[in-house]
């Protein structure tokens, strides 16, 4: 009896061992990822947020003084990102960088790179771009001649700029074959220090003056009030708009441009056409917008210049491109098609814009920027004057911060919105562009 006790004992044992054994085979092991942040002389306390491109799941590490961060992740493949703000002796900068596509894989330790790039944030940002256009009133088609961009001035001081120009970098959509990139996945000019400005720029004929916490109006396209014809549209008669008008450098197409109402001729920017286009055609989709100052030089000598880039490549003049210094670029603004975000890479280096934001377009859809929360409450005249429950985003897409901020504005408030450099964190999709609130 004992002996076959005995033997039971021994069969139970060998059954959780086996067990067990199998138990641990089955348990997905983790791996640890060491990512070296560089780039800037003081590396510590940088969040880097790792994130694995199947699940979205997202980790977070903070840097020590070599600038190390650990994590201990399942395999997949990741993106690391850091996006963060620090003010120093009154100035405000911003820091970026990304490693892309981390392949993890069982029982293996792996390294990744982050070199952070620096930015010092401007006074006047990219507040609003409406580009993809609105329905037709008849229920087919869309029409899409009736663009624009909204700057702001983002701080408590009247900001004076000379030698303002807005350009947008190549290729024309974000989800277009780029051929801009290397062997090492990234961009060809990211090491140069510019961004390629394809088939022209504009710029303001004088230096820009913008009171604390206002924004300027500039069209892009359909300078009249496109409501009498599209109900959808957006109403651009008025004198304190401008206007991209400038049939002399070449930009004649008429259904772009025609000749602008009640905008006065002082409003209207110049331009510097290379290319071959009669337009200059700010995609409907996926554009990235850099607004920037020619330091040292005007515009117009500027535009002039012979020493231009080609995008992909290529030698004609469809690629030219103006190479618009990353130390000039007071804001940059990546945008995608909302259904073509996996189709999509990168224009802007990520000390211009280390993210994106997606756009739904013909559906009079804008792209706004975020409000910053804390800042905006710290403000005491804002006091009484916020209005909270924004309801404009779409879909997944608004403002965090809950805050209404064109609401808030008739009210008296001064917004300051979020400026990170980073497109994904500072905008979101909203119904409709504030022109037509």
């Amino acid at each position: 009896m004992k002996k076959y006790f005995a033997m039971m004992m021994m069969a139970v044992v060998g059954f959780c061992l086996t067990a067990c054994s199998d138990s641990d085979d089955d348990a997905v092991k983790l791996v640890k990822l060491t990512v070296q942040v560089s780039g800037v002389d003081d590396l510590e306390d940088f969040d880097v947020e790792l994130t694995n491109t199947t699940s979205t799941s997202s980790y977070t590490a903070t840097t020590n003084a070599n600038g190390v961060a650990t994590f201990s992740v399942t395999p997949g493949v990741y993106n690391a990102t850091v996006s963060e703000t620090r003010y120093v002796e009154g100035y405000r900068f911003v820091y970026n960088g990304t490693a892309s596509n981390i392949t993890l894989t069982a029982d293996k330790e792996a390294t990744a790179t982050i070199v952070l790039k620096e930015a010092i944030s401007s006074q006047v940002i990219i507040k609003e771009v409406y580009n993809g256009g609105c329905p037709k009133d008849e229920g087919t088609g869309a029409f899409q001649q009736d663009k624009c961009i909204i700057l702001y001035n983002n701080t408590s001081e009247t900001a004076s700029l000379s030698n303002l120009c807005i350009a947008y970098a190549a290729p024309y959509n974000g989800h277009t074959n780029n051929k801009n990139y290397g062997e090492n996945g990234k961009l060809t000019y990211e090491s140069e220090g510019f961004i390629p400005a394809y088939n022209g720029m504009w710029w303001f004929q004088g230096e820009l003056v913008v009171k604390p916490y206002s924004q300027v109006v500039v069209n892009v396209a359909g300078a009249i009030d496109n409501t009498q014809t599209y109900s959808q549209s957006v109403n651009y008669a008025n004198a304190d708009y401008y206007a991209m008008y400038d049939p002399e450098s070449g930009f004649t197409n008429s259904s772009w441009y025609p000749t602008p109402s009640v905008i006065p001729t002082s409003h209207y920017l110049k331009a510097k056409r290379i290319g071959l286009g009669n337009a200059w055609s700010l995609s409907n989709t996926s554009p990235a917008i850099i607004i920037f100052q020619t330091n040292g030089t005007t515009p117009a000598a500027f535009a002039e210049d012979a020493d231009l880039w080609y995008d992909g490549g290529g030698t004609g003049a469809v690629n030219a491109c103006h190479k618009v210094k990353n130390e000039w670029i007071l804001d940059g603004m990546e945008v995608y098609q909302t259904a073509k975000i996996a189709d999509s890479k990168k224009r802007l280096t990520s000390d211009i814009d280390a993210g994106y934001v997606g756009l739904t377009n013909q559906k009079g859809h804008v792209l706004y920027r975020n409000v910053d929360k804390e800042a905006t409450e710290a403000l005491a005249e804002n006091a009484g004057k916020l209005v909270y429950n924004y309801a404009l985003g779409f879909e997944s897409s608004t403002d965090p911060s809950g805050i209404d901020a064109e609401a808030s504005m008739k009210k008296g408030a001064h917004i300051i919105f979020k400026d990170t450099n980073n497109s994904t964190v500072d905008f979101h999709e909203r119904q409709k562009c504030s022109l037509r609130d």
